[in-house]
């Protein structure tokens, strides 16, 4: 089981100072790690079916992506901010929060397998990139004139030699 972040790993990420992070788990020993190995399994959940989960550990080669830990920082983050306690007048913890929701935002972005714009390591994929090169989306013609010619023939229902099509 892939546990992205350690405890160690998420104090130089965060943007907490380490006072806050060092303050709940000495009052809640263990509460942090944990939230660290759910939220790093609900992150495969969410992006098992797109995505080769779980993603490398953090002491594991290949490395987690990055983007990956920084969606596990940013949500373990918030929540060590509710374990301990805000301060609604705190502009810090609305920044918190914000960067939690952006990060809850995108994650459900990268699961989605039309729209998805973060680059991963797919289940199918042998070079590790959730990204598809996909061809061109236009077509030529010999003349600059024939798709007028395709539009006047499809708006008069005729075929391709100029018969109409009966009726």
């Amino acid at each position: 089981m892939a546990i992205y972040l350690d405890f160690d790993g998420l104090t130089l990420r965060t943007v907490l100072p380490e006072s806050f992070v060092c303050d709940v788990e000495d009052r809640s020993p263990g509460w942090i790690a944990g939230q660290l190995e759910t939220w790093s399994r609900w992150i495969d959940a969410r992006l098992r079916k797109r995505y080769a989960t779980p993603f490398a550990a953090f002491n594991d080669t290949p490395p987690t992506p990055p983007t990956i830990q920084l969606w596990l920082t940013r949500i373990v983050t918030w929540r060590i901010m509710l374990r301990r306690g805000v301060d609604p007048s705190d502009l810090q913890a609305d920044t918190i929060k914000s960067d939690h929701d952006l990060a809850m935002d995108e994650i459900l972005e990268a699961a989605n397998s039309q729209d998805g714009w973060f680059d991963l390591p797919t289940k199918t994929d042998a070079n590790g990139s959730a990204i598809s090169q996909g061809g061109p989306l236009f077509y030529s013609e010999a003349s600059p004139y024939v798709w007028t010619d395709q539009q006047v023939a499809a708006a008069r229902n005729e075929d391709d030699n100029g018969r109409g099509s009966g009726g």
